[in-house]
Order: structure tokens, then sequence, then C-alpha cells
């Protein structure tokens, strides 16, 4: 096939194998300047393998890569930096103690005497030159570990900009950001268009990708499957060629059956996070928590689970107040609680599944002081099965697991407590669509069978779908309660953006 020169980047017949086992299968990809091309498929399906051999970070084992027709040398992540390729990766890759001018030009500092020293105030006028121009508010002369994630992952873009970059790979580039910030990104990447620049969109959030992209490819099991037009799809076209079948409707259909109240919270509140938040949640019931970062809605999870302590209020359990000072304590009340951070806090990535599902009621499972691990092993088959979590025996490291399994692993460890209510605090986030499909269909399980359930979500749509009834937090503040047939994407924002 002839090189077009409408393509930045072509990449012909990509094949890279693990172990025996091909991650990628002649893979192609063509890039035009000035597109948001999006990479779509399911965790597996080869995208990260496919973007490392791209800046280098891996060898292919065949195949051809080009960058405006010249080829691109295999393996080589100077040679692809060099040549205009750059990568914002979904966790950031910053130098902490350095300041945000200094992460912008690392590598590329310019001196200011004989000696050698660094030319600080030259790099801070050139940064904040940098920074202006993509509508930044932030201070060269910052330390990076003192911004948040949205922050350092805008430091990253201007990095890349700075740096000349042909083709920018954003590699879930939302994920920790506001609206606000999304929008912000969403200008910049307009701007970066305009400009020439063609980027290469990963992401899981269906609205994004059809609110940003251009031109989507998608890859399943490794294989290049197709390419489109964003214009010519919808989301079931896409999720069809992502996953090879229809799934139907993403959120099923269930029928409310509210029990008893299981937990409420009275006035709740605690200094400089949350203030004077009420709510309930009954039995086979779905309570959404929605508003924009920083809104609260994970501080007061924390807060119910014993992880931080309320100033003030009062928390009941099944109409008696109760005061839950530490973890231990909100599981004796049964209280369970899968953290948005399933990577920091759900699951201890070196041990097996089995290990991970069985480690908060290990005390079941041990006599004398010994662990019965026929008694361990038994119970962990068993919650495998019936969460239907993908993994090649109990024994397999969590951390080889996809993000849906990982997912579901952590929730079976909490489901082991037998708890009454469970708090899920960002369940689906970084997972494919197929896997979130399965864990949409688990919480309806969980609420047919009577659990309480309280879901904290940024993606209005999960809220929408899976919710009974919805809070709205505002800054740290109750904005409103609304029933299903009275919220919409637009009064819930409309709340989450008072005050």
């Amino acid at each position: 096939m002839p090189f077009d020169r409408d393509y930045v980047l072509t990449i012909r017949g990509l094949t890279k194998t693990f172990s025996g086992v091909k991650a990628l299968d002649n893979v192609e990809l063509t890039v035009r300047q000035g597109e948001v091309h999006a990479l779509m498929g399911e965790n597996g399906a080869g995208k990260s393998t496919l973007m490392k051999i791209l800046i280098g970070l891996l060898t292919a084992d065949s195949g051809e890569i080009l960058l405006d027709g010249h080829e691109l040398k295999n393996g080589d992540v100077n040679e692809a930096m060099k040549r205009g390729i750059a990568m914002i990766h979904q966790e950031i890759m910053a130098v902490p103690e350095l300041t945000v001018a200094q992460n912008i030009f690392l590598g590329r500092e310019t001196t200011g005497s004989l000696f050698g020293w660094l030319n600080d105030n030259h790099l801070n006028q050139q940064a904040k030159q940098l920074l202006d121009q993509m509508g930044i508010s932030i201070r060269p002369d910052t330390r990076m570990k003192y911004l948040s994630v949205a922050e350092m992952q805008m430091v990253e873009i201007a990095k890349a900009i700075s740096n000349d970059a042909r083709v920018i790979i954003m590699d879930e580039p939302t994920s920790a950001l506001s609206d606000k910030e999304v929008a912000t990104l969403f200008g910049i990447i307009r701007d970066l268009k305009q400009k020439g620049v063609a980027i290469i969109y990963i992401s899981h959030k269906m609205d994004e990708i059809f609110t940003i992209a251009d031109t989507i490819t998608v890859l399943r099991d490794g294989q290049y499957i197709g390419t489109r037009p964003a214009a010519d799809l919808d989301i079931d076209r896409l999720i069809a060629m992502m996953v090879g079948r229809e799934l139907g409707s993403l959120f099923p259909e269930s029928s409310i059956r509210k029990g008893n109240e299981v937990l409420s919270v009275r006035r709740i509140s605690r200094t400089g996070a949350f203030s004077d938040v009420s709510f309930s949640v009954h039995e086979g019931e779905v309570l959404g928590i929605a508003g924009l970062m920083g809104a609260g809605r994970t501080e007061v999870a924390r807060a119910i689970f014993g992880l931080d302590r309320i100033s003030s209020g009062e928390i009941r359990i099944k109409g008696q107040p109760v005061v839950i000072r530490s973890p231990q304590d909100a599981i004796q009340y049964g209280i369970g609680y899968v953290s948005e951070d399933r990577k920091g806090w759900g699951f201890v990535p070196r041990l097996s599944v089995k290990q991970n599902i069985t480690l908060a009621s290990l005390p079941n499972h041990t006599k004398g002081g010994l662990l019965q691990e026929k008694s361990e092993t038994d119970v962990a088959t068993k919650m495998i099965a019936d969460l239907r979590i993908k993994t090649a025996s109990p024994d397999q490291h969590v951390l080889y697991l996809s993000g849906g399994n990982q997912q579901k692993v952590v929730i079976g460890k909490v489901l082991l407590a037998s708890p009454d209510v469970i708090i899920l605090d960002e369940p689906t986030r970084g997972i494919d669509i197929g896997a979130k499909a399965e864990i949409y269909k688990l919480i309806n399980q969980l609420k047919a069978s009577g659990i309480a359930i309280i879901m904290i979500s940024s993606e209005l749509p999960e809220i929408l779908g899976l919710s009974d009834r919805i809070l709205v937090l505002t800054k740290g503040k109750q904005a409103a309660m609304l029933s299903k047939e009275e919220a919409t994407q637009e009064t819930i924002m409309a709340y989450a953006m008072q005050y």
C-alpha cells in the first residue's frame, strides 16, 4: 500500500507476541493531520500494547510504522520523541519535586552560565507563555507535588505541545478531570487540531468519544476490526464492533421493591469537606450520588465507612443511632465499601484472586489460629463463579486480571462480609463497555437480593440508568434529592453547578 500524504501516521501489519500469545495480530492504523482519532476496544483488546510500540517502549515482532511517510525505528523511545510522538499517560509521569516549568522542559533545559547552571527564570518565562496560550492558570514555579491530578494532566499536555509533537496520544485523559476541566481540555484539543496536530484518543467514556472524535478505530482481541468516521456510528454500533455482539440494553430494567430503611444520615458534617448532609437508603434501592469533582461525594462515603470522622450529625442503622470510628465498626454494622481507587485501596496486586476475596473475612476461615485452606478455597471458588470472574484459577494474581474482573474481586471481598448496604464509589471507572454491562447486571442482582446500594458516579448516564433516587451535592452541600422521574442530565447539572 503506497504512502498517502493525507496521513501523518501509518501503521501496517503490526504483530506482537507475549509468551506465545498474540497481543497484536496484523494491526493497522492510519491517522490524518489535524484529526482526533479515537482508538477503542475492551480491556485486553491491544490498545496499550499498540501505543507502547508506537512510542518505543515495546518492540514489535513484525510490521512497520511510518511517520510522514518515513519509517520509524522500532523500539526506540528517543527516536519517537524526536520525530514528534508524545503520550499523555493515564498514570501521570511527572517528577513531583521539580517545578512545573522544569517538568515541561525536562531534558531540554537552558543554562545561563559557563558552569551549566539551570536558567530557571528563562524556563519559567517559557512555561508561563505556553500555559497562558493554553488558558491554564498554573504558576510555572510551583512544585508538581502540590498540583491536583487534573493540573498535572494539563502540565503533561503542555510538555507535549512544547516538544512540537506531531502526534499526541491521550490515554484516558479525563479520568480525573471535572466537567469544567474537560471542557478546557477539549478546547485545547480543538486548538491543536487547527494547528495540524493529530490526537490519538483512548477513553471508555462513550459520550466523550462522540463529542471530540472525528474518526474511530476498533481493536478486538488484538485484531484490527475497522475504522469509521465517528459521524457514521452510534453507541450501539460502536459497542457491537468492540465486543462482537449486541449488548442489548446497557442498563437492564429492574423493578423497585424498596423495603425497610437500612441506613440514614442526619445532618452529618466534616469540617472542610461537607456540611449538613441528610439522606436514607432502603433495602433493594439504589441511591445515586451525583456532583462535580470536589462536591464532597467521596468524602461523605469515607465518613460513613469510618475512614474519616464526622464533625457533627448522626448515623443510624435500621433506625438505631450508631457511632462509627473505623472501617471495622462499619463492617460490623453491615456496611461495605468499594473505593474509587481499586488499585490503591481495593486489592493487593501480588496476592491471588482467592486471597484478595477472603482477605477481609479471614477469621471465618481459621481454626486454632491456623488458616483452613480448603474452606478459603471453597468460598473463593463459589464467589468467582457467582460473579463470573474471568481468571485462570483462584490462585492467579489479581494484578493480571482485566480492570472489570479486578473490580469484581473487590466487590466479592465486600460481599463475603454479608453487608446490608454497599457503597460503590465510581464502580466502573477505567473499565471497558462490556465489563461495565456486567457490573450493571451485578448491581441489579444485589438490589434484587435486598441489599441497599449507595452509588457514586461521575458518569450521568450511569447515575440515571441505575438509580432509584439521586442525591446531588455541590461544594460540600446538599443541592437536591431527585426521584427517577424528576432526574435528567440537565436537571442534575443545574443543581450540581449551584452556588
